[in-house]
């Protein structure tokens, strides 16, 4: 009959009998213990095995194990182990018999201390993932990710290296050929960013982490100098650098952690385990830390010390597989160790009589596991059995310290190994409830949770604490001064770091590639960088402006908002294009090449108003009086900073004053409108409309093919007549599209332009009509 019984993962334990046919083993009843089993009613389960196996002449061991997991079920762990001790002296415990036990304590475990029920929610630890493990590593990473850390590595950035996204990384970690997308975006990362010399870092953040943490900041670069030399086998000089860089800070965990770990590879497994210790006070509630004890432990051959670390883990992280199986692994072991002596002859049953008859002592762990009253619920034919068993067990175990639980040998040196009762009397109270009546069932004062070093009210500042986990700036270190542009010289604003590692402010830093495609402090050629226009803000540089200088930045950005908001009055301060005529509802391609009206331009769109003036040049005051409003439908930029602006006439304006702003012209306008007639006016202005729109589609009609032709590229077909001319406030498109088309010099088109009677700018239309007509050769 091979029956089990599930954990609490769902997981079907089978332990089969060894004699399922022997006499006294009832099928019916094994089938109720299991149903009891599945139901949770494990009590019950018990005492149908305790009845088996007491009507047996030859204990069973599967059916000792099944009782066994019964116990461990029911919360009952000393007579459980009781079970699991009989179980291991008819044969070896192997670790695969064992799961019940371990997540029975590590649950246990986790159910009595609140820091780690508290961990287990998702504030410290994690446990997603079949085996608890995460991408970058077995465990989850003990350093909270604050704003100073690298991404990748988890660390104090270290030649803080920011990448064309935005982000910052240490240079190092970018260097990794298996990094090929940023972690934050997933933008994919150019390997040299278009530099000759690869990437270079980040100037002012790395002045900024050197002054903020001096300490770390030198202990991450001895740390590096560390991990660059263990690669190279230089472990003994790699030993100096990360002896060096804990000194100077030693309450890093990953650092500790990675000593440890060259420790154990250099051998040197008591200095991991004193590592390991370290690691474990400053981060009683991370996983690794307690693995990695475990793992010293395991390799300084002190496993029944490393299974309680072990349990800690699964009690931390109730799916990490692997360490489960590690703890049952060292169980089997420390089990098997009290019946190491497996050529000695079987005893008989007591009811046969023979050496189970003698009054021999069990060993002094069996004395430590099972106490002097016997388990409730165990049979005595079970207590018997094992005193039988295992009295020939004696002499190879005397070797184990004879300790009443919760005691220590005074005769024991600090590293002295604890015996599996040491271990297993720290176990905590059953999650059942059930009273206690020995003392291998308590705590041990040698076994300390993370919790049992707080006091009740200190829990809450523990949570506090393990929820920031961030680096405390020196607010007395962090000046202004450290964070002002070079070429504006106050506070940045937008910041942007070029690929050569400056940062300057955005605006700052596009008005110099106006004038020359190099950086403006080093000279490096950025004609890449500004061919792609990544022209991303620097998020770091960002968020430490806002966190620790937030009163300077609300003010940059206070005046910045205030310079938009000038520059968006069309009004007070146009922005005026010297090049060509414009006309309302006319396109005006424009190729912008010189620095000035690259700024212009660029302003005109971040504004959001997407206009400026367009004027033709006069000698005197620089532009004339008259001239069009543009809006820009499209930009496309060229690699070298050169645009293609695609504009439309939108309204006339006659200028007021006339100004400059950073190198380009500007204007105080005001808007011109055409003056409407009514009654016979309007008769009138109607009959001279049909007449020079008719005039107009016959004189181009008679042009050539070639010439029409070039005006449709350019223009586009002549507009339809307008029902209502005086529609809008400049009159009919078709007139301005006739202007913009008539051979005319710019003065005189200038005249039209200015006029704010349509009767008057038709009647000057049809004299030109008249006067090319004449003209035209025939």
């Amino acid at each position: 009959m091979e029956m089990g019984m599930r954990s609490h993962q769902g997981e079907l334990f089978v332990h089969p009998l060894s004699n399922p046919a022997a006499a006294g083993i009832c099928p019916e009843m094994l089938e109720v213990a299991e149903e009891a089993n599945l139901a949770g009613d494990f009590n019950l389960a018990v005492e149908i095995y305790s009845s088996q196996l007491a009507d047996l002449q030859q204990p069973d061991r599967g059916l000792c194990l099944r009782k066994a997991d019964s116990l461990a079920r029911a919360g009952r762990i000393s007579e459980a182990l009781d079970s699991y001790c009989i179980a291991a002296s008819l044969g070896k415990l192997h670790p695969e018999e064992l799961p019940l036990l371990v997540e029975t304590i590590a649950r246990s475990l986790r159910e009595k201390e609140a820091g780690i029920s508290w961990a287990l929610k998702g504030h410290v630890v994690s446990s997603s993932g079949e085996d608890g493990s995460e991408s970058r590593g077995e465990c989850e990473d003990d350093e909270a990710l604050d704003l100073f850390s690298c991404p990748l590595c988890k660390c104090l950035l270290h030649e803080p290296t920011t990448v064309e996204c935005g982000h910052t990384f240490c240079k190092r970690c970018l260097e990794d050929d298996s990094v090929k997308d940023c972690t934050h975006c997933r933008q994919k990362l150019n390997k040299k960013d278009g530099l000759p010399n690869g990437r270079r870092l980040n100037v002012v953040l790395s002045g900024l982490l050197d002054k903020l943490f001096a300490t770390e900041s030198k202990a991450r670069k001895f740390w590096i100098e560390g991990e660059v030399l263990w690669k190279k086998q230089n472990l003994s000089d790699a030993l100096e650098k990360y002896n060096a860089a804990v000194a100077l800070v030693p309450s890093s965990g990953r650092l500790l952690c990675q000593r440890a770990e060259l420790h154990m590879a250099m051998r040197n497994f008591s200095q991991a385990v004193h590592d390991g210790n370290s690691l474990c006070k400053i981060k009683p509630l991370w996983t690794k830390a307690h693995y990695l004890k475990a793992t010293a432990l395991c390799k300084a051959g002190r496993n029944d010390e490393a299974l309680q670390e072990y349990l800690m883990c699964v009690a931390l992280k109730p799916n990490w597989t692997k360490v489960k199986l590690e703890a049952q692994k060292v169980l089997s072991e420390l089990f098997s160790s009290v019946f190491e002596n497996e050529n000695l002859p079987t005893p008989l049953h007591p009811l046969q009589g023979g050496l189970a008859t003698h009054p021999i002592k069990p060993p002094a762990l069996l004395r430590s596991l099972s106490p002097l009253t016997p388990n409730p619920g165990s049979s005595s034919q079970d207590s018997e059995f094992i005193v039988s068993k295992t009295a020939q067990a004696d002499d190879s175990s005397s070797r184990l310290s004879v300790l009443a639980p919760g005691k220590v040998d005074p005769t024991a040196g600090e590293g002295s190994a604890k015996s599996l009762a040491d271990v297993l009397a720290a176990l905590p109270a059953p999650p059942s409830g059930l009273k206690r009546k020995h003392n291998s069932d308590g705590l041990s004062e040698n076994f300390s949770p993370p919790s049992k070093m707080l006091k009740p009210d200190e829990v809450n500042t523990f949570k506090a604490a393990a929820v920031s986990g961030v680096r405390v700036v020196p607010a007395e270190l962090l000046d202004s001064g450290d964070m002002e542009c070079s070429l504006c010289m106050r506070l940045f604003y937008e910041p942007v770091a070029t690929p050569c590692g400056h940062t300057f402010c955005l605006k700052c830093l596009e008005r110099c590639l106006d004038h020359n495609p190099n950086c403006p402090l080093c000279k490096e050629n950025l004609s890449e960088y500004l061919a792609t226009r990544g022209y991303n803000k620097t998020l770091l540089m960002e968020e430490v402006l806002r966190r620790y200088l937030g009163d300077e930045l609300a003010e940059r950005k206070k005046i910045h908002e205030e310079e938009m908001k000038e520059l968006s009055n069309l009004n007070q301060e146009v922005p005026i294009f010297v090049c060509t005529m414009a006309f309302p509802t006319i396109p005006c391609p424009l190729h912008v090449f010189e620095p000035r009206y690259r700024l212009m331009i660029r302003r005109s769109m971040e504004t959001g108003t997407k206009q400026f003036g367009m004027c033709i040049a006069d000698e005197l005051k620089g532009f004339a009086n008259y001239g069009c409003m543009l809006q820009v439908r499209d930009v496309k930029f060229f690699p070298d900073g050169r645009s293609v602006v695609d504009t439309i006439g939108v309204s006339r304006f006659k200028v007021i004053s006339h100004g400059q702003r950073d190198g380009y012209n500007t204007a105080k306008i005001e808007y011109l409108e055409d003056k409407k007639v009514e009654g016979e006016e309007l008769v009138e202005l109607l009959k001279l409309h049909d007449s020079v729109y008719d005039q107009a589609n016959s004189w181009f009609t008679s042009l050539k093919d070639n010439m029409k032709s070039q005006i449709l590229s350019h223009f586009g077909h002549l507009p339809s007549k307008d029902p209502d001319p005086q529609a809008s406030p400049s009159g009919p498109a078709w007139s301005w599209w006739l202007l913009a088309v008539l051979p005319l010099e710019n003065r005189a088109q200038l005249t039209i332009l200015a006029m704010t009677s349509l009767k008057d700018r038709l009647i000057a239309i049809r004299r030109v009509l008249i006067f090319v007509t004449r003209k035209r050769p025939r």
